[in-house]
C-alpha cells in the first residue's frame, strides 16, 4: 500500500499545490528520460508476498498487528485488513540463482509468519481470496486504523458519491453493495516486478501486457468468495469494484476504473503512462513534496519523486509502471505485474513469477515488436477470459491462433519461458523445477483454484456450508505448509477434527437461503402445493421488492380445511401471519433457540432492512444439534 504516515485527504488549496508538484515531477521524470539519468546495464527482480491471518478455526483472524509485533522483521508490514500481512523480498539481479534465491527467501518469510502467527494460535493462508471470509471482514472495524487507509476510503467514497456495488457471475452469482473499501482486503497476491531500462521500457510493458493473460491462467487461484463460486481468478473483478470511484454519469460517459488493464499499446516511455493516470484520476491523496524537482536533476541529484509515486500507488493498472531508487542511489524503472495471486504454496508463487520473467525474456530476445504480431483487443481479451476461465480458457496467440490455455501454455510458452531463463543465464536446475511446476500443472490442468473448486464439489452434503468451507480452508492450509505444489494435491476431506461450534454460533451460518415465497395475492392452494412440491411447513409471504410481509404455515392451510372451506374464494393474504416474529442474520444461535422456544414457534424467517434473506426452522435446529452433540460425544 506505499508509504503510511505521510498521506491525507486533500484540500481544495491542498489539491491545487500537490497538482502542481506532480506536474513538475512529471516534467523532471521526463528530463530524466531524455537526458539518460536511469540506471542501465542490469536487470533486477523482486515481489511482495501478501498473505491472509486465520485462527484455530480457519476464519479470518484479526490479530495482523500483534503479529507483525511478535514478527519484529523490517521486510514485514501491514495492509488495509487487519487479517492481511504483507512481506517484502529483497531485489535481486537476474541471473544464476536468483529464482531459488527468491524461493529461499520466500520460504524464510513464510516460515517466519507461520511462527509468530503460531504464538496466537493462528496460521498463515496463502491463497488469492481466503474460502472462509464473511460480511464481517467488510466493515470498517475490520480496517486498520492508518490514516493512510481512512483517507483513501474516505476520498474514494466521496468520489463516487455512492456505495460500491458488486455483482459477479460464474458458476454462482454474488451481488452486493459496501460502503467501505474493504473489498480491496479480500484480495491477496504476488506481486513481481521486473527492472527495466529506459529505453526499452514501451517494448517491454508492452511484453508484460501480452502475456499476463497465458500468465493468469496458468496461476489462478480465488474462485470462492463469500462462499459463492466466481471466476476462476475472482481477484480481478472484485479488485475493480473495490475501488471503483466512478459515478453513475462517469461511468455512462466512459471513464476509466482506477482498476484496468489499459486499452492499447504504449507508443513512447515510461512517462506516456504517467501523464495519462495524471490526466484521468483526480488526486485523492497528497503528501510532503520536494520543491523543484527539476532543479534536482539539473543539479545532479536524485529526486524522490513523492507526488508522482503517491499518485501511481492510487491508480491500479494490472501491470503497473514504478519509479524507484536503487541501494546505490541510482533511479530506475519497473514493470510491477499485479495478476498473480498468493500461493497455493511457496515453490507454486515462485514458478508462476518464473514463469514471468521466462515469458518477458524470451519475447524480448524473439520478437522485436509485439504489435506486430497481436492486436491489443486480443491481449485484453485474453486477459478478460483467463480471469473467468483459468487454465481452460480460450486464448488468441500470435497469427491469431485460438487455442486452449493449457495447449498454449504447453506447446508455445512453456518452451518461451526455458529459452528465456537459459538466455538471461538462469540456472538449468532452477529452470528445469520452476518450469516442471508449470508444466504439470497445465498438463493436469490443476490449478490452485480447480483444486478448490473441485474439493467444494466432493465436500458437497457432508456438511453444512460453513463446515465445508472450514474444512476447505483447514486442508489448504495443511497442505501447503508441506510444500508441495498444488497439482500434488489431494482433494480436500470433511475435517473431522474441526471444533463446529464456530460454524454455527449465529443463524446466518446456516439459515436456508434457496426460498419458496409467495405474495399476498396468490391463491392458497399455490402455497399448499409449495409444501407438497418442496416437503417445507412453512412459506413466506414478500413483495416485488423482497420486504417480508408475513407467513404461510401447514397448520394455518390445515385450519382452513378442517372449517370446511376448500380456499377456492381465498388469498394468501386471508391466511398469512401479518406480522411474524424475526430475526436478523447477525443474531445468535442460542438467541434464536430461545426465542422460538418462548413464543412456541417453529419458523423464524430472517430479515435485513425488512427485506427477506432467509429462514430458520425447527428442522435446521435439529439438524445443528445433532451435529454438535455428535461431536461432543466423539471428544468424550
Amino acid at each position: 500500500m506505499g508509504d503510511q504516515d505521510i498521506t491525507r485527504q486533500p484540500q481544495n488549496e491542498d489539491r491545487r499545490a500537490f497538482m502542481k508538484s506532480l506536474l513538475n515531477e512529471v516534467r523532471a521524470l521526463a528530463y530524466m528520460l531524455d537526458n539518460q539519468h536511469f540506471e542501465t546495464g542490469i536487470r533486477r527482480i523482486g515481489a511482495e508476498q501478501e498473505m491472509f491471518l486465520v485462527d484455530h478455526s480457519d476464519l479470518p483472524s484479526w490479530r495482523a498487528m500483534e503479529t507483525l509485533d511478535l514478527i519484529n522483521d523490517p521486510r514485514f508490514t501491514h495492509e488495509l485488513g487487519k487479517f492481511n500481512l504483507e512481506a517484502n523480498l529483497s531485489p535481486l539481479e537476474f541471473g544464476s540463482n536468483c529464482l531459488s534465491r527468491m524461493e529461499e527467501e520466500l520460504q524464510e518469510v513464510y516460515q517466519l509468519a507461520r511462527h509468530a502467527a503460531a504464538e496466537n494460535n493462528d496460521k498463515i493462508a496463502l491463497v488469492g481470496i481466503l474460502p472462509t471470509l464473511s460480511k464481517r471482514e467488510l466493515t470498517l472495524d475490520a480496517m486498520l486504523p492508518q490514516p493512510r487507509y481512512m483517507a483513501l476510503n474516505d476520498a474514494l467514497l466521496k468520489l463516487r458519491g455512492s456505495d460500491f456495488q458488486v455483482n459477479i457471475k460464474g458458476i454462482d452469482q454474488l451481488r452486493l453493495s459496501v460502503d467501505n473499501l474493504m473489498l480491496e482486503a479480500c484480495n491477496t497476491s504476488f506481486q513481481v516486478h521486473f527492472q527495466v531500462e529506459p529505453e526499452n521500457f514501451s517494448r517491454l510493458y508492452n511484453i508484460a501486457q501480452t502475456v499476463t493473460g497465458p500468465l493468469l491462467a496458468a496461476c489462478v487461484n480465488s474462485p470462492v468468495l463469500l462462499g459463492k463460486r466466481l471466476w476462476h481468478e475472482s481477484r480481478i473483478a472484485v479488485f475493480e469494484h473495490s475501488v471503483d470511484a466512478r459515478s453513475e454519469t462517469h461511468a455512462a460517459r466512459g471513464l476509466k476504473p482506477r482498476v484496468h488493464f489499459g486499452d492499447h499499446w504504449v507508443e513512447l516511455s515510461a512517462a506516456e503512462i504517467f501523464k495519462e493516470d495524471i490526466a484521468r484520476f483526480r488526486v485523492i491523496l497528497t503528501c510532503d513534496t520536494e520543491e523543484d524537482p527539476l532543479g534536482m536533476v539539473q543539479r545532479g541529484e536524485v529526486p524522490k519523486l513523492r507526488a508522482l509515486r503517491l499518485h501511481n500507488g492510487t491508480v491500479y493498472r494490472w501491470n503497473r509502471a514504478c519509479y524507484g531508487i536503487s541501494d546505490n542511489g541510482k533511479p530506475h524503472l519497473r514493470i510491477e505485474n499485479r495478476v498473480i495471486p498468493s500461493g497455493p504454496t511457496v515453490v507454486d508463487a515462485v514458478a508462476n513469477a518464473a514463469f514471468y520473467f521466462g515469458l518477458m525474456a524470451g519475447l524480448s530476445n524473439e520478437v522485436e515488436d509485439i504489435r506486430d504480431h497481436i492486436s491489443f483487443t486480443d491481449v485484453k481479451a485474453n486477459f478478460m477470459a483467463a480471469a473467468r476461465d483459468g487454465i481452460r480458457a480460450q486464448q488468441v496467440w500470435f497469427n491469431e491462433q485460438q487455442l486452449p490455455a493449457h495447449e498454449l501454455i504447453l506447446e508455445h510458452l512453456v518452451p518461451l519461458a526455458t529459452r528465456g531463463l537459459k538466455d538471461a543465464g538462469i540456472d538449468s536446475a532452477d529452470i528445469e523445477r520452476y518450469m516442471g511446476v508449470i508444466e504439470q500443472r497445465a498438463t493436469l490442468r490443476r490449478t490452485g483454484a480447480r483444486w478448490l473448486l473441485e474439493s467444494m464439489e466432493a465436500l458437497e452434503g457432508k456438511g453444512s456450508h460453513d463446515e465445508c468451507l472450514r474444512s476447505l480452508t483447514a486442508s489448504m492450509i495443511q497442505q501447503q505448509s508441506t510444500g508441495e505444489p498444488v497439482h500434488k494435491w489431494e482433494l480436500a476431506d470433511f475435517s473431522q477434527q474441526q471444533d463446529w461450534r464456530d460454524s454455527y454460533r449465529k443463524v446466518s451460518q446456516f439459515m436456508t437461503t434457496d426460498l419458496f415465497t409467495v405474495q399476498p395475492d396468490d391463491i392458497i392452494d399455490f402455497a399448499a402445493s409449495l409444501m407438497e412440491w418442496r416437503h417445507i411447513r412453512h412459506v413466506p409471504v414478500e413483495d416485488d421488492a423482497g420486504q417480508l410481509l408475513g407467513l404461510v404455515s401447514h397448520r394455518s392451510i390445515l385450519r382452513l380445511i378442517a372449517q370446511g372451506d376448500s380456499g377456492e374464494s381465498a388469498s394468501v393474504r386471508d391466511i398469512m401471519h401479518p406480522e411474524p416474529i424475526t430475526v436478523g442474520p447477525e443474531t445468535a444461535t442460542v438467541d434464536a433457540i430461545r426465542l422460538m422456544r418462548e413464543h412456541k414457534l417453529s419458523c423464524l424467517p430472517v430479515v435485513k432492512n425488512d427485506k427477506l434473506i432467509g429462514l430458520v426452522t425447527e428442522h435446521d435446529l435439529l439438524s445443528v444439534a445433532a451435529r454438535l452433540l455428535e461431536s461432543y460425544l466423539d471428544e468424550n
